[in-house]
């Protein structure tokens, strides 16, 4: 059986006048770590006006700020002083410290409050807290403009919608093993050939699907650019250079060897560590190729300074040769065909046919019992279609002859 991916991004319709909906973590972040250095000073400038102590250390937290808020009411309370609002009244140093004090407490809250709800996500919308700020396919500004969306996944086998899940993510890399986690939990089965397009490739995603007895049928982010000439012709490309697996070093055009200096490990967002083994060039002096070699115009160091260094990712390159291996042959071809068939069919059906591009509800359990509900509507439509078509008994599309 074949199952394939395709997602898709909806937003839903909003209408609040003269007010940004968008939240940024990394702004709130920001905002609370420069009010947190306000407070500080705030609250040593207190214990010399009142003459008491707060912080025994260097770093101010809420129970600081609690503490202090019970002192300045303690003295209040023992001067028997009333705070005064209005006009031509003039408050007193307390009362300007307490009410500074308590505007701060509730924007720290807020800013606390915030964060909560982004979660690991960088934003949320303040019309819904579950929609998060992602770039659309339809942007009639062509200014990249966000909307609060949700990624809708849809895995397809024999051209009915067979799971869908509805996630916060703006990319497709991290969907792939979510997605199939919860196929299988609630399905009962394992598809055994999963084919994706480029959005999904990953080190990580390969690892998952062979630890799973699973076959991967993703078409390399490269996959296209790579067959081009410019590509083919990139003397930088380390595709393009020679390399000894005996010894572990690779050869550029001037017959310099590259390496290894060092191996380097990065960690993604969903916890995964990758290793990438670090290639540095014995010498890049007196090499008329340099600059076709070596690219990058931002950096800092001079072009006659610097040498080739290349980054290699091992196992994700091991893997990727195995999937090109499989995406072009006469299976990889027939499965990749029917996916941009039946996966992407899936979507247009409802987006264009079925005229349905914004959720009319808010939350992420109504918005997939509402992304259900077009599925199994779809699906039925599909099959009332194969019945007439006499096609009940076909699962995909052939290839046509040359």
């Amino acid at each position: 059986m074949l199952f394939s991916f395709s997602p898709s991004f909806f937003c839903y319709s909003y209408l609040i006048c003269n007010k940004y909906t968008f939240v940024w973590k990394k702004a709130v972040t920001k905002n609370q770590a420069k009010l947190l250095i306000k407070l500080a000073d705030f609250v040593a400038e207190c214990e010399q006006l009142y003459d008491i102590k707060i912080v025994y250390g260097n770093v101010i937290k809420i129970k600081h700020l609690k503490r202090l808020r019970k002192k300045l009411y303690a003295l209040k309370n023992a001067g028997n002083i009333t705070f005064v609002h209005g006009i031509g009244k003039r408050k007193t140093p307390l009362q300007k410290s307490i009410e500074a004090l308590e505007e701060a407490l509730s924007k720290l809250k807020e800013y606390t409050q915030k964060i909560h709800i982004c979660g690991e996500r960088n934003s949320y919308s303040k019309t819904d807290n579950d929609a998060t700020f992602m770039r659309m396919k339809e942007d009639a500004m062509g200014n990249g403009q966000l909307k609060p969306a949700f990624n809708l996944q849809h895995g397809v086998d024999s051209e009915y919608i067979t799971w869908l899940t509805i996630g916060p993510q703006p990319t497709d890399t991290t969907t792939l093993i979510p997605f199939l986690k919860d196929a299988e939990q609630h399905l009962k089965f394992k598809y055994k050939n999963i084919t994706a397009d480029a959005g999904y490739e990953s080190e990580e995603n390969y690892l998952f699907l062979e630890a799973n007895n699973q076959i991967a049928f993703i078409k390399p982010a490269n996959y296209e650019i790579s067959k081009t000439r410019k590509y083919k012709n990139d003397i930088g490309k380390i595709e393009n250079m020679e390399y000894d697996k005996i010894s572990d070093f690779y050869t550029c055009k001037n017959n310099r060897k590259l390496t290894v200096s060092h191996i380097r490990h990065n960690k993604t967002k969903t916890g995964y560590v990758s290793e990438k083994t670090i290639y540095t060039c014995e010498n890049c002096n007196d090499y008329s190729y340099k600059s076709d070699c070596i690219k990058g115009n931002n950096c800092k160091t001079p072009l006659g300074e610097r040498t080739k260094v290349l980054q290699v990712a091992k196992t994700f390159i091991k893997h990727r040769k195995e999937d090109l291996e499989r995406i072009i042959s006469d299976e990889g071809v027939l499965y990749r065909m029917n996916r941009s068939i039946q996966a992407e069919g899936s979507f247009g059906d409802i987006k264009q046919d079925m005229q349905f591009r914004r959720y009319l509800s808010k939350g992420t359990a109504n918005v997939l019992a509402e992304s259900t509900l077009l599925a199994i509507a779809r699906n039925i439509n599909k099959l009332h279609n194969k019945i007439q078509n006499g096609k009940t008994g076909t699962h995909l599309f052939p290839l046509k002859s040359a």
